[in-house]
């Protein structure tokens, strides 16, 4: 085994669509034919609900209570979550066939490190049987805290029992790899699978 024991994959961005940012909020809102007001109205709500949605201290019928269902609507809040759901697909260039590979190989410990919340996150886990690569599971909607909180990371650490340096953390956005690197471990900003592989390849992971 080389230099890194363990290897950390955030999954909005990097190996899925986001769960629900703005992108998959405006299909949502665009199936339910929400005017401009209510739009607006829901952004404003989010704003408040979404930090204690993705730490787990309120579940996904109190955000959409708090969001949207805060008046009669013409539609369920069971169909609006179904619809929410139904966003989550591979990404365009996943990196999931780079993770497969490394799982095949045997030698890494692969676990999330992401924001999402515990409803959404269960579900994506499930649909796309990412629970056969990974063994440990740092989301926000489990542990409370979210990237780039430093403790979140400090967190991880502590839990894996590894010095930071030997832990490789693979992220989309430029603020987590940030605060990842600023504590130690190794971080890759993920841009594409081939730009990945061929970095994993250079640290003798692929």
């Amino acid at each position: 085994m080389g230099k890194f024991g363990t290897v950390l994959w955030d999954t909005g961005g990097v190996l899925l669509t986001n769960g629900w940012d703005h992108n998959e909020r405006k299909a949502v809102f665009d199936q339910f034919g929400l005017s401009q007001a209510e739009r607006d109205a829901f952004e404003a709500r989010h704003e408040v609900e979404n930090d204690a949605w993705e730490k787990g201290t309120i579940d996904f019928e109190q955000y959409l209570s708090r969001t949207l269902f805060f008046e009669p609507r013409p539609y369920t809040l069971a169909a609006v979550r179904a619809a929410i759901e139904d966003q989550s697909i591979l990404l365009p260039d996943t990196a999931l066939p780079v993770l497969q590979q490394l799982h095949t190989r045997g030698e890494v410990v692969m676990g999330q490190l992401n924001n999402e919340s515990r409803e959404l996150n269960d579900m994506r886990l499930a649909r796309f049987g990412l629970k056969e690569y990974m063994s440990v599971f740092f989301c926000s909607g489990y542990v409370r805290l979210r990237k780039p909180d430093p403790a979140m990371y400090r967190l991880a650490i502590e839990v894996l029992q590894k010095p930071a340096a030997e832990i490789l953390f693979i992220d989309d956005r430029e603020k987590n790899v940030a605060e990842a690197r600023n504590l130690g471990l190794h971080a890759i900003q993920y841009t594409g699978s081939a730009a990945l592989r061929a970095e994993l390849q250079t640290l003798g992971l692929l």
